[in-house]
């Protein structure tokens, strides 16, 4: 990510889109075989010179032209065609959108990566019963797999969310000039059709597709659903993080991320685990909700055929939203291939507040059988607050023994069927086979289809 955002590859880029500019020119009779051979020539990434760039650019302060003079120069022969026509943003912009689908394909592939890790986990984990939890109170059981199957979910919508946004959004400026109606490439062209062969020729070069009206830019509206989507997968980052260091705190303590053998938690405390990775992915995720703003803001402010203030904003957003979810995406996958459950801590947590869940089946029960709804409700209400009381003493939940004594309860269920009932293990409705269902119906079937090659970008329509 770093390298497809560097400085040498951007340059790189524009010289990639000078040269589509002049081969497509070549083409319609514009600039003649030996100065295109020669452009060609001067072209590659090996011939980039940021530093003899950078030196112009100081003296006219303006990037898109220093480089220009630097390739120009040292085409002798067709240096003096290039950029024919163009205005900056008929390079800079298409430039961008090449660089943004490049930049989405990494994103894309660590998604695979953690769903990859996250199948794994599920499957292993899909019977295995814990307590779940609402209001950070103990609520009834789930299962493990279950829980990460939520997670994986979160990443499955962010990866229809990436189709949405590379096939619906993600299309260039083209070449149309300094306003966008093409008006340079048609006074050097003299019809109305030749400036739109031109762009055909150009975006096919490039790989890219062109939206058919533009201002000077293609529309600001795309860099902020890309900023939206990268937040929207930093979310799902922060939300898997915050859990992960919920779990991994003593009161809970049924998991932990991964942590090297000589692993420092703190400075002072010699005994500390901290979830540092988790910690780390939370802040850059947070990081990125943010940005969206920026992009809005850019949007929202271009002026008509357009203004300059988005530049310097959109420079930074992008490149460092996408560098942030790339690393965040990172850390989730490492967390998911390494986390260490607890069995004994979850087991634990069962014992103590999971027969507070099977209150639910009791009562169910004990209406079935003639009792009134209200008063049994009342007389399990009371005997759960007596439980809490000792759980809270660091006691082994009384709840059972307790509903056993009393004559309401034991007069229609039976002490076995009462002690079936309160196994909190038993109590986790359908989420195994909905962990097994996800898994085969929606989770695999999106794998399978990026293991294939199928969703790679469609071709670039023609225009």
């Amino acid at each position: 990510m770093r390298s497809l955002f560097s400085e040498e590859e951007k340059r790189a880029r524009w010289r990639k889109a000078w040269l589509a500019l002049a081969e497509a020119e070549h083409d319609l009779g514009l600039v003649t075989k030996r100065e295109v051979e020669d452009i060609r020539l001067e072209s590659g990434r090996d011939k980039v010179d940021v530093e003899e760039a950078l030196e112009i650019e100081d003296k006219i302060r303006h990037d898109l032209m220093s480089e220009l003079r630097v390739f120009s120069a040292h085409a002798k022969h067709g240096g003096g065609k290039l950029h024919l026509g163009a205005t900056s943003a008929d390079i800079e912009d298409n430039t961008d959108i090449a660089l943004y689908l490049g930049a989405i394909q990494i994103i894309v592939s660590r998604l695979v990566a953690c769903l990859q890790a996250a199948r794994e986990r599920i499957l292993r984990h899909r019977a295995t019963a814990c307590m779940g939890w609402t209001h950070l109170q103990p609520a009834e059981p789930t299962t493990l797999g279950y829980r990460f199957a939520n997670y994986a979910q979160d990443l499955l919508l962010d990866l229809s969310f990436a189709e949405f946004v590379t096939e619906r959004f993600l299309l260039a400026k083209g070449v149309k000039g300094a306003v966008g109606t093409s008006a340079s490439f048609k006074a050097l062209l003299g019809t109305s059709t030749k400036p739109r062969k031109l762009e055909a020729s150009v975006m096919k070069k490039l790989g890219l597709r062109p939206f058919e009206v533009s201002t000077q830019t293609y529309p600001r509206k795309v860099d902020f659903v890309i900023l939206a989507w990268l937040a929207a997968a930093a979310q799902s980052c922060h939300r898997f993080g915050l859990d992960v260091r919920v779990m991994q705190s003593p009161g809970f303590g049924e998991w932990s991320e991964p942590s090297g053998e000589n692993q420092v938690g703190s400075s002072a405390m010699p005994f500390k685990r901290n979830p540092v990775q988790a910690e780390r992915m939370c802040s850059l995720a947070r990081l990125v909700s943010v940005l969206p703003e920026v992009g809005f803001l850019n949007a929202a402010n271009s002026i008509l055929e357009r203004t300059l203030d988005d530049s310097a904003a959109r420079r930074i957003v992008i490149p460092e939203a996408f560098l942030a979810v790339d690393e965040c995406l990172l850390i989730f996958e490492r967390l998911f291939r390494g986390l260490e459950v607890h069995p004994e801590m979850v087991r634990r947590n069962l014992r103590s507040y999971g027969p507070f869940a099977g209150t639910e089946a009791v009562l169910m029960k004990l209406v079935e059988k003639g009792g009134d709804r209200q008063k049994m409700h009342e007389l399990i209400r009371g005997k759960s607050s007596l439980a809490w009381q000792d759980v809270l003493k660091g006691e082994k939940n009384p709840l059972e023994r307790l509903l056993a004594a009393d004559r309401s309860v034991s007069s229609m269920i039976e002490t076995k069927e009462l002690h079936a009932m309160m196994d909190p293990s038993s109590y986790t409705g359908d989420a195994e086979e909905r962990c097994t269902r996800f898994v085969h119906n929606q989770l695999d079937p999106a794998l399978a289809r990026y293991k294939s090659g199928a969703r790679s970008r469609k071709t670039p329509a023609s225009t």
